[in-house]
């Protein structure tokens, strides 16, 4: 089959946005939301499990309809950030999305309000919504009256939520100039990122020049952004809430112990100096005698080779086929149904995602291919996160949606096993190398930068709490930069600059650990499947199975893994050696 660069296609979600389109769907939601509150007189310790139930069901009816319409207003805006009708429809739906929160607020909290003992017999009905119930009850320390909940909810939608939105608005409107073979070109950041893997060092060093330079243009604004995300947090989950630091939050969010997400943390920065080891390797291959930060993601050949979409497409199905022909299966439904977007446009958000709307829809895929080798990886890399939703769409769509920790599992497993069928059919030695290369600067990418992100976060909150300035924010970020690297890369003073053009940090607050947590443990389930072969892909599709309806230490226990051991998060790093030595091996 032929694939063509093309938009994504909405309409499962909402045929148009005419305005009597949007008012059956909405009069639908409003109707949903009338339903749960007539269930609110019925609510007791006492009540009757079956009534119980049925509250449930409702509960659900309310969530799909409102994730229709607000998934829509979301997705419309990443396809045109610039577009007045997107951003007007999106403030509608988010306005809406308050209400229907508010309205609704009341079953949270008198769920969280039960004693231990009702709560247990009320739990047998809930089906697939028991981890969900339980983990709602995990925040009842942390939760507030219902009067200050809605006032937090009203105060986010048009606060942070908004700023958050103009930090969005403001950067996916930046235009990047770049000098290439005398021809000067406007570029946007997915394009001039391209740039940075190119072979040609000069090249390397005017891209990021310019990416830092716009920014930096921007830089006291959209410190100031990021200063009004954490000043928000702080006064939200500390000062009201009472969490005993800004990154507890996202660990009970991830129903992880703070104990754990320290372990990886900490063993991610003990294990630095292997990545130390290869950054020295690649310099001697790159004949330099220390690397620019500018090299990070240097090529080791010269070849500009591009791959059009098309065969991009094609080689990643025909991957997924050799793996399971179930899970190549489930792929296709992306591309049938008109659920991506894979074409580079002004105003399309950068970067990639999966959004996982319903479960019985396959997911929405947003990807800016330009053909560059490294948007093959990404391509499989997003469809991981889609075959991840659609293999848990028996679940609930309160509980199809799996855990941060292990949202990058079927992501992360998806680019080895595409990296893992190029080595396996590539004889020749500089190839191999190149794909090995390619998958090293991935890991680093995956593991040690974005732990380090959330190890500047931890100190950035700290320091905002302290009345620091944006120049010590910097300094900071510098001081970070040379504790991830060492002394085996040049660190120019322009990359004080890279916080802020970072948007998970804006989004998500300590999001970006997961990534980490994923590829770490990735690592040593694809070293199981390489040791007992087709054997572990029933166990591997179970547990992408599960989605969000157990808790991560549940579902990787049942897989054998504990991620309280510091040695298990070794062995992530040890399957890294190994590939560092077979470049070696290479080499000789």
């Amino acid at each position: 089959m032929s694939y063509q660069l093309s938009p994504w296609d909405l309409s499962d979600l909402l045929p148009d946005t005419e305005e009597s389109t949007v008012a059956a769907a909405t009069e639908r939601l409003q109707a949903a939301v009338n339903a749960v509150e007539a269930t609110r007189d019925s609510l007791s310790a006492e009540m009757d499990p079956a009534i119980f139930k049925e509250v449930l069901d409702r509960f659900e009816t309310v969530t799909r309809e409102a994730y229709r319409l607000s998934a829509y207003a979301d997705l419309w805006f990443s396809a045109d950030t610039q577009s007045e009708k997107a951003l007007s429809f999106k403030g509608q739906m988010d306005q809406l999305m308050l209400d229907v929160q508010n309205r609704t607020l009341f079953l949270s909290l008198w769920w969280k309000s039960l004693d231990d003992t009702a709560a247990e017999r009320l739990l047998p009905v809930a089906g697939d919504l028991t981890y969900y119930l339980q983990k709602l009850r995990s925040f009842k320390p942390f939760t507030l009256s219902e009067p200050e909940e809605k006032i937090i909810n009203l105060k986010d939608v048009n606060g942070i939520s908004a700023v958050v939105t103009l930090y969005d608005m403001i950067t996916n409107k930046f235009e990047f100039t770049l000098t290439v073979d005398g021809e000067e070109k406007k570029l946007t950041r997915e394009e001039l990122s391209v740039y940075v893997r190119n072979a040609n060092p000069d090249l390397r060093k005017a891209a990021y020049d310019e990416l830092y330079r716009v920014y930096g243009n921007e830089g006291t604004l959209l410190a100031q952004i990021y200063n009004y995300r954490v000043r928000d947090w702080a006064n939200e989950q500390l000062q009201l809430r009472h969490f005993s630091s800004p990154i507890a939050v996202r660990n009970l969010i991830n129903d992880l112990p703070d104990t754990v997400v320290d372990t990886l943390l900490d063993v991610v920065a003990e294990q630095a100096p292997i990545f130390h080891r290869y950054f020295k390797l690649k310099a001697k291959w790159l004949g330099m005698p220390k690397l620019r930060r500018y090299d990070i993601y240097a090529p080791l050949s010269k070849s500009s080779k591009t791959i059009d979409y098309d065969t991009a497409v094609n080689m990643v199905l025909d991957t997924f086929d050799g793996f399971s022909a179930e899970v190549g299966q489930q792929a296709r439904r992306v591309f049938a149904d008109r659920h991506i977007d894979s074409e580079v446009r002004p105003g399309k958000r950068g970067g990639a995602f999966c959004a996982s709307i319903l479960p019985e829809l396959s997911p929405y895929v947003l990807v800016n291919y330009t053909g560059e080798v490294r948007d093959v990886a990404t391509l499989a890399h997003e469809m991981g996160h889609a075959i991840h939703a659609m293999m848990a769409q028996e679940h609930s769509v309160l509980t199809f949606h799996s855990a941060l920790p292990m949202a990058e599992t079927a992501s992360v497993f998806s680019e080895m096993l595409l990296t893992d069928r190029l080595l396996s059919e590539e004889k020749d030695p500089a190839v191999r190398r190149d794909l090995l290369v390619a998958a090293l600067d991935d890991a680093y990418a995956t593991v040690l930068r974005q732990a380090y992100f959330v190890l500047f976060e931890r100190e950035a909150h700290k320091l905002l709490a302290e009345g620091k300035t944006v120049a010590d924010l910097n300094t900071a970020y510098m001081a970070n930069l040379h504790r991830q690297f060492g002394d085996v890369i040049d660190i120019s003073d322009n990359f004080k600059w890279e916080w802020i053009s970072i948007p998970h940090i804006y989004h998500v607050p300590f999001y970006c650990y997961a990534y980490s947590f994923g590829q770490l443990m990735v690592l040593a389930l694809y070293r199981r499947y390489k040791e007992v072969g087709e054997a572990f892909v029933p166990q591997y599709l179970r547990i992408l199975s599960y989605g969000g309806s157990a808790s991560p230490t549940h579902i990787l226990t049942e897989a054998g893994i504990d991620v309280s051991d510091p040695e298990f998060w070794r062995g992530g790093f040890r399957v890294l050696e190994e590939m560092i030595d077979e470049l070696e091996a290479l080499e000789g």
